[in-house]
């Protein structure tokens, strides 16, 4: 197994000088030495091709004892230093201080095609930022993270990568809904790739620290090596680095409201500094169109996660973000305008993302009032948010009184579309297809365009919680079958219907299927 492994973060950032792997507070520095825990019985479950040809590896070396081993943390290649970051966050609305990668634990940095990767481990043990976590994850939320941050690329949406799912032979301990019943579970190394995993947390805890000269060395590092194109750093690449960071946030979040994908944790130190999803813990799709949905136990009670304050939630975090660059940037004023930008451009954005869902290509200005007048319809009754969109794009301009057959499957309980509702979602059609007489292209390009932004296929909570199941059983086909599914989540795959398909009765309530907690 050749890797070219050309390291930064540990060569060029400032490292904790204390090599014990004990849990501390970790001053003026941005990472942690540690080594990842041995394991009994590693075996690897399943392996991304396309990753591996990132790395400049084959599929023959993923069959190697070598690649198996330091998957798993059981082997530490020659001439590299794992370790454990450091950063702060803020969790829902309060400083948390400290925080750090508790069970997650970077190897190497690989070069390949131009293109760096840090390869990390997530469940491969403890580190002096677990707290009382033990650093390890559970086959559960491997999966869950494994299969999701791949189906994210393919649908277009920034994100981290998975390289390789492994269970490690050990039984780990976990309440999974924090309710006092732990059970023991099988334990799980992801694999996960980045071209880094720095967050807003990463700058917020030398700032809340007041260690100015170490923020400084930390962005100076961050511009140079993912934001070259603005130039060297200095104050004003500073405050251009923070609009683009502010940019590919709201980029990112866009693409989570136009596929309906809910984080559940959008907490700082869960915010990727270049705009990648990251970290997927209780997240969960839309299953009704609902902008009160969250998928997080713990967020049940305030909803500060919910699907429709996501935007919210990304600005609030620039804010964080925008205090802790300000002792570097020193001009408040124009870090405001970034941040009113992010409204600004929130507003058209979303409304730019609304037309495509519904194949419009010209601007008119009811467009936003008749979108508005949609999603109010669509939370009146329980309404899939996925198949509605889809099946939308079969809907025929010369044909509104067939609107409401067309998106009939979408309709959780039918008996619940009483005259009323029915007789608005007809006069939504008639505006519909007097609406698209504007446009000057066909229905079947129309539906082709509207195909290509409207998945047919996205990871359900209940579709990994079957491939879950079958795992813990020793039965690993379900997650091949997803892995191969989500790859190609625009088109039909007439063989795979079954998994476009509203989310069944017996998931509702479902621990897994619906709700999920933080350790999920």
């Amino acid at each position: 197994m050749k890797l070219n492994i050309k390291d930064k973060f540990t060569t060029q950032l400032p490292a904790d000088p204390n090599m014990e792997n004990s849990r501390r507070q970790v001053t003026e520095a941005c990472f942690s030495y540690v080594t990842p825990k041995q394991t009994s019985n590693p075996q690897l479950i399943h392996v991304s091709p396309e990753m591996l040809l990132k790395l400049g590896l084959t599929e023959v070396d993923a069959k190697s004892d070598e690649f198996l081993k330091v998957m798993t943390g059981n082997r530490v290649l020659e001439n590299t230093t794992p370790y454990a970051m450091c950063y702060g966050g803020h969790q829902f609305g309060n400083w948390a201080g400290q925080l750090g990668d508790g069970r997650a634990i970077n190897l190497f940095e690989v070069e390949h095609e131009n293109k760096s990767w840090v390869v990390q481990l997530k469940g491969a043990g403890e580190t002096p930022y677990s707290r009382s976590g033990d650093g390890l994850a559970v086959l559960r939320s491997s999966i869950r993270e494994y299969l999701c941050s791949e189906a994210m690329y393919y649908l277009g949406v920034p994100t981290t990568r998975a390289l390789s799912l492994a269970l490690t032979g050990d039984q780990v301990l976990r309440d999974v809904m924090y309710n006092g019943n732990p059970a023991y579970e099988k334990g799980a190394i992801v694999s996960r790739l980045s071209p880094s995993f720095l967050r807003f947390g990463s700058y917020e805890i030398f700032a809340a620290r007041q260690d100015h000269k170490n923020l400084k060395v930390l962005l100076d590092f961050t511009i140079n090596q993912h934001f070259s194109h603005l130039g060297k750093p200095s104050k004003d690449t500073y405050l251009q680095f923070f609009a683009e960071v502010s940019e590919r946030t709201l980029e990112m979040i866009i693409h989570w409201q136009r596929v309906g994908f809910v984080h559940g944790v959008l907490n700082t130190d869960n915010m990727s500094i270049l705009g990648l999803t990251i970290d997927y813990g209780p997240y969960g799709w839309l299953e009704g169109f609902d902008f009160g949905w969250t998928p997080n136990t713990t967020d049940r009670q305030n909803k500060r996660y919910r699907y429709g304050n996501q935007p919210n939630m990304g600005l609030w975090n620039l804010y964080q973000l925008a205090n802790a660059l300000f002792p570097l940037i020193e001009d408040a004023k124009a870090m405001e305008a970034v941040l009113e930008k992010y409204t600004t451009d929130f507003e058209l954005q979303s409304l730019k993302m609304m037309r495509s869902k519904l194949g419009l290509q010209s601007e008119v200005k009811s467009d936003q009032l008749f979108i508005q007048d949609l999603e109010d319809l669509l939370q009146l009754t329980e309404t899939d948010m996925t198949i509605f969109f889809r099946n939308l794009g079969d809907f025929n301009k010369d044909e509104a009184s067939e609107g409401l057959t067309i998106i009939n499957e979408a309709f959780y309980n039918i008996t619940e579309l009483s005259d009323t509702i029915r007789q608005q979602w007809n006069a939504w059609f008639d505006r519909y297809a007097e609406r698209l007489q504007t446009e000057s292209i066909s229905d079947s390009q129309r539906k082709s365009q509207m195909n290509a932004v409207n998945p047919k296929y996205v990871l359900r909570n209940y579709m990994a919680q079957l491939a879950i199941d079958k795992a813990d059983q020793g039965d690993y086909t379900l997650i091949d079958e997803l892995f191969q599914l989500l790859k190609k989540p625009y088109e039909d795959q007439p063989e795979h219907q079954k998994w476009f398909a509203k989310r069944p009765e017996w998931a509702r309530h479902k621990v897994g299927s619906s709700m999920l907690s933080c350790s999920s």
